[in-house]
């Protein structure tokens, strides 16, 4: 029998996060309540087997966060979403296949507002990514509602923002061999759909280390490609990077790593050696391009953890520009904070001002880097 059932347990002194768990499969929503439920920070308050289960539950009950199948019969779980988002903006997780079709609409998603994406397990999980599901759930769950108001308006053309750039008197002539390098994880789609528009589309190469699985990267790229007036692409051994290009890295078991010859900037691919917690890594990126701090922008925006914090240290002191997302524009505010802790970030920006400043640091007239500072909001 189908429908939704109430899963809740008691509350400790500190009450749970409220999880409602949306999905076709009794099996996958069996095996997330017993994942889920495991964190004591988190209550599976109730299961649905689809759309309208859950859309009858949220109008009169409460869920902090919901874990959403994207591939259901009948309401998909991106049109959920979409629908979710307009009326009453909440904390939303999606789980996709990685086929290409749920790979495409894990980035449309995570676009339109859902914090984040999880492949759904074809195996039984290890611990150390069960526990990974409990976090992101979690910290999806804590995400402030103005912060989602903020994903959930539409968005502003590319087209749009460099006009406004161009009428600013933002756009000038950038430095030889500049080079823009960023990364992202948790709410990462989203902040780079803002920042990447707001680049001079003639501007420095852009290399960017996106947290989410290869073919969830190679989506992503290709829908940039689509939306930008810049070329995004996958990153590829030993290919020159030209003005205006953007390149991801993919998630093809090995880092991505930057050399500068000649006053060109070339990727190349190491192994995953030690195993890093993430491949690739923001860190390994960053590090790099150490030896020509002088020529780099680098930003760290939204994501859990702290990938990323220590190589923009390096950079900062090698004498690069840095930014960091501020607490108040992050879905989650792990990785900028934990560079701004150890003294990594010079300029700490909220999200739409981010790539206006990248573009003034890499104009022929470079300013000075300053020490931190906290810009108003």
């Amino acid at each position: 029998m189908t429908g939704i059932r109430s899963t809740a347990t008691s509350f400790s002194d500190v009450a749970p996060k409220k999880v409602l768990v949306v999905d076709d499969s009794m099996v996958m929503r069996a095996w997330l309540r017993s994942v889920l439920s495991a964190d004591p920070r988190l209550e599976v308050v109730a299961e649905a087997s689809n759309a309208v289960e859950a859309r009858d539950f949220l109008r009169t009950q409460k869920a902090d966060v919901l874990t959403l199948d994207i591939e259901m019969p009948g309401m998909s779980g991106l049109e959920f979403l979409t629908r979710l988002m307009r009326a009453r903006p909440m904390p939303v997780v999606m789980m996709s296949s990685l086929t290409a079709a749920g790979s495409d609409a894990a980035i449309q998603a995570l676009s339109r507002g859902a914090i984040d994406c999880m492949v759904k397990p074809s195996k039984r999980f290890g611990e150390e990514l069960t526990q990974d599901i409990c976090e992101r759930v979690y910290q999806a769950a804590c995400t402030r509602p103005s912060q989602l108001q903020r994903r959930a308006k539409p968005e502003q053309p590319a087209q749009d923002v460099m006009q406004n750039m161009a009428d600013n008197g933002v756009r000038r002539p950038c430095r030889r061999g500049a080079i823009v390098l960023i990364g992202a994880s948790t709410g990462g789609v989203a902040a780079l759909e803002t920042v990447l528009p707001m680049l001079d589309p003639e501007g420095p190469p852009v290399a960017v280390v996106q947290h989410m699985p290869g073919n969830f990267l190679q989506s992503f790229s290709e829908r940039l490609n689509r939306q930008l007036p810049q070329t995004v692409f996958l990153a590829q051994e030993n290919k020159a990077l030209q003005r205006g290009d953007i390149v991801l890295a993919p998630g093809n078991g090995q880092h991505t790593e930057l050399k500068r010859i000649n006053g060109s900037w070339f990727c190349r691919f190491t192994a995953n050696e030690p195993v890093a917690l993430h491949c690739p890594s923001v860190d390994v990126l960053f590090r790099s391009a150490e030896a020509e701090a002088k020529h780099v922008a680098a930003a760290l925006l939204t994501g859990l953890g702290k990938d990323g914090a220590a190589g923009l240290l390096k950079l900062a002191t090698a004498g690069a520009t840095t930014f960091g997302q501020n607490e108040e524009s992050c879905v989650v505010y792990g990785m900028p904070k934990a560079a701004k802790a150890i003294g990594a970030v010079q300029h700490e920006l909220s999200l739409d001002r981010i790539g206006r400043a990248i573009c003034e640091s890499h104009s022929a007239k470079r300013r000075p880097a300053t020490r931190v500072q906290r810009a108003r909001t």
